[in-house]
């Protein structure tokens, strides 16, 4: 369940980037490509440690798959706000295509990850 929601939030990802790059180019010129690579780069990121922290924590104690979970959302939390500290000021790219990028980034891929889930096959009690 887990490896086809990987699969498909990678071939989302790739369609993610070449509309956002298409269309972060007719919008503001290669500022908007920059902003839709990086939006695509931090949607990937989020979307890998999410798929990543599920899998590391199959099989292990609600406690821990809770740990695991909390911790990684901390991780994803502090890495965004690195990358817009580092980003702050800088003018290679365009803040609004990065926002739009990463926003549908991020709801697409919970629309996947929740499609995985709800079409998967787990059974309800340990045979």
């Amino acid at each position: 369940m887990l490896r086809k929601a990987l699969r498909d939030i990678v071939a989302f990802l790739g369609l993610l980037a070449v509309v956002g790059v298409g269309v972060g180019a007719l919008v503001a010129g290669a500022a908007g490509v920059w902003g839709a690579l990086v939006g695509v780069g931090l949607a990937g990121f989020f979307c890998a440690a999410t798929i990543w922290s599920m899998l590391r924590s199959v099989g292990s104690s609600p406690t821990a798959m809770a740990g695991i979970v909390m911790g990684t959302w901390v991780a994803k939390i502090a890495v965004l706000i690195v990358v817009l500290a580092v980003l702050r000021g800088r003018d290679f790219y365009h803040p609004w295509v990065l926002f739009v990028v990463v926003a549908v980034g991020a709801i697409g891929s919970s629309l996947l990850d929740y499609r995985a889930v709800s079409r998967g096959r787990v059974p309800y009690v340990q045979p």
